[in-house]
């Protein structure tokens, strides 16, 4: 092996082997060595996929020795264990269905698998998706490899933990409120959350299907670029995946960001809460996006100080709502009960959608969903992109919040508002405190992804934080 895999990218992986320094099998087994020395500490994977892995590293060898071109030939990655894999077992992260092997794969994983990518693994995560630490799973919590003592953020947290610790090249993830941005934050990582139907949620198991985006955690934005070329686009299993072309965003990397006009909240620099240090790495990231020709202005996001109560009063109804097929009848362990955060939002959503309590909670949750994405709509009349923090604060030790559910839930202040209003954003590294990174959120219209690429590629070319790896 003529390089050092630590630094690898998707990018230059794909370089290395078409240039035949090294194959697919060997960066696979390299991969499945990293998760066998690191993994008893970091708890990043419930299911690792061996055999099937190294199966499709020789025959991604054999197409490449073919001069097959395929996207992401030989790439080893991650799946999320919320992701349907075909003969590879689903666990949500719970005991309830901890034995479910799926006869099929989610539509995501498909176009993955079809365009060469190597399944090394399933990723830990909060059980169902419930949670913004990944100390919400029914095993044991994955930790953040930049201070084992430390959360990764959650619910994608085995994902981030996977790709930072360097065990995989990237890995899918789901954000419904916060899942893929505050890992991707914590762990010092890209992650996109895509505009609400833009990849299909065919065969990913649900947690509020009105907010549910499928995404995935990379190393750089290039990386994730590239794998959303692949993932994007209509499904005729989802019929919330409208028949909109997917652009090719990797082209659009490397574009003069010049006289962008990027807009910045007065209510999340203002919110209470946000650490001064990582409010201080914030605003030193802005000025650099400003060096690169870009137009700041402050703008207003009004309705922001409602977003929490929507979202704990819409999300919950649909989880009771999904979750009631799991009642060990049709689907589950007749035995195995819900964990206590599921319990938990099972219990506020029946209430929020039961008779005498759906006026007074779900549709005026529903009003203000609506004024919270036209205020949105309105922002971006006058702005390109809004950017903020992905996190109010640094990633916290692991029990600190756990007492204390409403204190965990305002993890997402920043990140729940673009899932209210079914909007894309994407997290790209911006620097640390004391020794912990943060996360720059850089937040886009509609269908506008492109916009998020290219000022986040031009913002991570000029500080280059992701060459910044955990000590392990």
């Amino acid at each position: 092996m003529s390089m050092d895999f630590i630094d690898l990218t998707i990018q230059r992986a794909i370089e290395g082997l078409n240039k035949k320094e090294f194959s697919s099998t060997e960066l696979t087994k390299y991969y499945l060595t990293r998760i066998k020395k690191f993994d008893d500490k970091i708890h990043a994977f419930l299911t690792i996929c061996e055999d099937t892995s190294l199966k499709q590293a020789k025959q991604a060898d054999d197409q490449i020795a073919k001069g097959i071109n395929k996207p992401l030939l030989g790439i080893p990655m991650a799946i999320k264990d919320l992701f349907s894999t075909k003969d590879i077992r689903t666990t949500a992260g719970s005991k309830i269905i901890d034995n479910y092997i799926p006869p099929y794969n989610a539509t995501a994983v498909k176009r993955l698998i079809e365009s060469g990518a190597v399944i090394i693994g399933k990723t830990n995560q909060d059980a169902w998706g419930h949670g913004s630490s990944g100390e919400n799973t029914d095993t044991i919590p994955a930790r953040n490899p930049y201070d084992l003592d430390r959360v990764p953020g959650g619910s994608s947290s085995g994902s981030a933990a996977a790709v930072s610790s360097n065990m995989c090249l990237a890995a899918t993830g789901t954000d419904t409120g916060s899942s893929i941005r505050l890992p991707a934050a914590y762990c010092n990582l890209v992650g996109i959350k895509p505009t609400y139907g833009r990849v299909s949620r065919f065969g990913i198991i649900a947690m509020a299907s009105s907010f549910d985006s499928i995404g995935h955690i990379t190393k750089t934005v290039h990386d994730c670029a590239l794998i959303y070329e692949i993932t994007a686009g209509r499904d005729s299993y989802d019929a919330t995946t409208p028949d909109i072309p997917v652009p090719k965003y990797t082209s659009t990397l490397g574009k003069n960001i010049k006289g962008l006009k990027i807009g910045l909240p007065k209510e999340y620099f203002n919110a209470e809460g946000f650490d001064p240090k990582v409010k201080a790495i914030t605003l030193t990231a802005i000025k650099k996006i400003e060096e690169l020709g870009a137009h700041i202005q402050e703008i207003s996001l009004p309705h922001t100080d409602y977003a929490m109560a929507c979202y704990y009063i819409l999300v919950p109804s649909e989880i009771s709502s999904n979750l009631a097929r799991f009642d060990g009848i049709r689907y589950g362990h007749e035995r195995k009960t819900f964990g206590d955060e599921a319990k938990r939002r099972i219990m506020l959503g029946t209430h929020t959608l039961s008779s005498g309590y759906y006026g007074a909670y779900y549709l005026k949750a529903s009003k203000v969903r609506t004024l919270i994405k036209k205020d949105f709509e309105d922002a971006f009349k006058n702005v390109d992109v809004i950017i903020g923090p992905s996190s109010p604060i640094p990633p916290f030790k692991i029990g600190e919040k756990t007492d204390n559910p409403v204190q965990m839930y305002l993890m997402d202040i920043f990140t729940c508002p673009v899932n209210i209003a079914g909007i894309p954003a994407i997290n790209v590294p911006c620097g640390f405190t004391d020794g912990l990174p943060a996360g720059l959120q850089i937040i886009g219209p509609q269908f506008k992804e492109e916009r998020l690429f290219e000022v986040a590629y031009a913002y991570e070319q000029k500080t280059e934080w992701y060459k910044q790896k955990p000590k392990l």
